[in-house]
């Protein structure tokens, strides 16, 4: 009898035994599953983003930067306590690429370290990494958003070979260049392209307002996209309105090498000099401090007034005037910061609004005016919004 009881008691404990296996194994699999499930949500929300470019160039460098400093200021991302967004001096991308990828903390955005893409101004590596990159956004699918800089990027990424979305910024005139036809529609569902149409139209009718010239000298490379850099279209329009002569000579600009690229815009600089009473420098390639100051050296020689397309720091150090964006590019970039969110919380690109006005700031440089021997009248100081009264130095 005592047997029996003895066996049964044995049988209880390892049914209790069982059961209590079976709800530890059942447990398991719902915690594992729920810690998947977590991850994938997870996943879900963070979103990764790439950068692609042609090549460097001073204006792609800045306008990242500043999305950058949007994304931290709007909460997008955290940075170490006592640390801040560096500003790499060289202005090359890759740089600030690199260090956000490595000091950024977000559960919504991820700038992918190896998702970096740029041709280095070279045709034929232009042809295969556009091929490479489409071959990842089509078949590994691990990029949620890009970051286009510039026209050779939009060209290449704003088309119906991928669907992934698309940011282009950074384009002088993307209508002239062939990205889009309107600025109120890039034509993709994928596809935003940042355009701000008046910018130079409102840059040359206020040097022309302000200088009075009559014969305007410009550097550009004779291409599609070179054109759209220098938004000539819009200058020979406006010359046309009001009367003044266009001389224009060609440069190099979106080539491998910024030494060439540089020697053919100073050269074209001094080939102006002696046939116009003006200068405006376009943006393009193999612009740099040194070239820049080359180009300045030039206009003091022969009392040239110069206006730079690009902006504040040009001015700063010794162009005579320029009109650009009103606190450098601090707008521009909550502006497509704001765009970028959108994006990522599911909105579609096509259907955000692409057309940014801002009302220029017109910058002078006193010192610049003195050695060129140009009078300042009442309505030029009255019209800058910042003088400058030395010429800074560039190191």
């Amino acid at each position: 009898m005592k047997f029996f009881i003895l066996l049964k008691v044995v049988g209880n404990k390892m049914r209790l035994s069982i059961v209590r296996t079976a709800f530890f194994i059942i447990f398991s699999f719902i915690s594992v599953g729920l810690s998947v499930q977590s991850q994938a949500a997870d996943n879900e929300q963070k979103k990764r983003v790439a950068y692609y470019q042609g090549g460097d160039y001073i204006d792609y460098y800045k306008t990242l930067r500043s999305i950058a400093v949007s994304f931290h200021d709007l909460g997008v991302f955290t940075i170490s306590k006592g640390r801040e967004i560096p500003d790499f001096q060289s202005g090359e991308a890759k740089l600030l690429w690199q260090w956000l990828s490595e000091n950024t903390d977000s559960d919504q955005i991820e700038f992918v370290a190896d998702a970096f893409y740029s041709s280095g101004w070279s045709q034929e590596q232009r042809v295969n990494q556009r091929q490479v990159f489409l071959n990842r956004l089509n078949k590994q699918s691990d990029i949620d958003l890009v970051f286009a800089l510039g026209s050779w990027a939009g060209l290449d990424l704003a088309n119906e070979e991928h669907s992934t979305p698309v940011m282009v910024m950074s384009s002088s005139d993307p209508i002239s260049a062939g990205i889009i036809k309107q600025q109120d529609d890039s034509g993709f569902d994928h596809v935003h392209v940042f355009i701000s149409p008046d910018r130079y139209l409102n840059q040359v009718r206020i040097f022309h307002n302000l200088i009075g010239f009559k014969r305007l000298g410009i550097a550009y490379e004779n291409t599609k996209v070179g054109r759209s850099y220098a938004a000539v279209d819009t200058i020979y329009s406006i010359a046309k309105d009001k009367g003044f002569t266009v001389i224009p000579c060609y440069t190099k600009s979106d080539i491998p090498s910024e030494e060439a690229a540089s020697e053919s815009i100073v050269s074209c600089f001094n080939y102006l000099a002696d046939k116009v009473d003006s200068f405006y420098v376009t943006e393009q390639g193999g612009l740099d401090l040194k070239t820049h100051e080359k180009i300045i050296a030039i206009a003091n020689k022969y009392k040239i007034p110069a206006f730079s397309q690009y902006g504040q720091d040009e001015v700063k150090f010794g162009y005579m005037l320029s009109a650009s964006r009103s606190y450098g590019l601090i707008k521009e970039g909550r502006f497509l910061a704001n765009v970028a969110i959108e994006i990522l919380k599911g909105k579609k690109p096509g259907e955000i609004n692409q057309v940014f006005n801002d009302h220029p700031d017109i910058y002078l440089n006193m010192k610049t005016a003195e050695l060129i021997g140009f009078h300042l009248n009442a309505y030029l100081l009255a019209a800058a919004d910042k003088l400058y009264w030395r010429i800074e130095n560039q190191e």
